[in-house]
């Protein structure tokens, strides 16, 4: 198993990583004001970072390649999918909870 320190380098995968997911969640589905771009782009780098690293693990297992890959390229996958999900789940629960309050 890959090993997930406090190295620099994998804290910047990790950065980059949920940056990534989390500018591409904005692309798919365009928010509607600043405010909302924010904490879509906010929650998904939280998440990113916090979720990166079993995520990442989980994928590489899940498609047979964790032996492949090294620590740099699980978070960094892993960051990535994380921060693009996340947005995907909590802004749905938000715009539907908006659309019963009206």
């Amino acid at each position: 198993m890959a090993d997930f320190g406090n190295d620099g380098g994998l804290w910047t995968a990790r950065l980059v990583g949920a940056s990534a997911g989390a500018a591409v969640s904005l692309i798919y589905l365009l928010p509607r004001s600043r405010r909302e771009a924010g904490c879509r782009f906010f929650t998904g780098l939280a998440c990113g970072l916090v979720f990166g690293g079993p995520t990442g693990l989980w994928i590489a297992v899940r498609l047979g390649i964790v032996g492949y890959l090294g620590p740099v390229e699980v978070l960094l996958t892993g960051s990535a999918a994380a921060s693009l999900s996340a947005w995907w789940g909590l802004g749905v629960l938000a715009r539907i909870a908006e659309r019963m309050r009206q």
